[in-house]
């Protein structure tokens, strides 16, 4: 079993930047694949970026591509979302998530992800 625990929304004002951070307990982080998703509010939950379990390999959504970037320390069980040049469409309540990286899943599904953290929030507004 694997508690995720997600920090570091709050409120920006529009080009501005935040960065998440995601905890992990129960299970050492090393061996998964780790991934952010988001969901405003009346849209459905959307992949925003993942990474392996070494650390290579990100993926980004193209909403978010060149703006946002995901890292892993696995010495601190922890996986980051730094988020530049924030936008108002970017707000939204940010989950991280994982599974194992035996499991050929895709970064980009939902379905891939056996554990979720409990969401943080992200309002970007002026």
């Amino acid at each position: 079993q694997v508690q995720l625990v997600e920090s570091g929304g709050g409120l920006v004002q529009p080009g501005g930047s935040l960065r998440l951070s995601c905890a992990a307990s129960g299970r050492t982080l090393s061996s998964y694949v780790m991934g952010w998703f988001r969901q405003a509010p009346g849209k459905e939950r959307e992949f925003v970026a993942a990474i392996s379990w070494s650390g290579g390999q990100p993926d980004y959504a193209d909403s978010v591509k060149g703006r946002f970037t995901i890292s892993r320390d696995n010495a601190k069980n922890t996986v980051y979302l730094q988020m530049n040049s924030l936008k108002p469409e970017d707000t939204a309540v940010y989950y991280c998530a994982c599974y194992p990286s035996w499991r050929n899943g895709g970064y980009r599904s939902l379905a891939s992800y056996d554990y979720w953290g409990q969401g943080t929030q992200v309002t970007v507004s002026s």
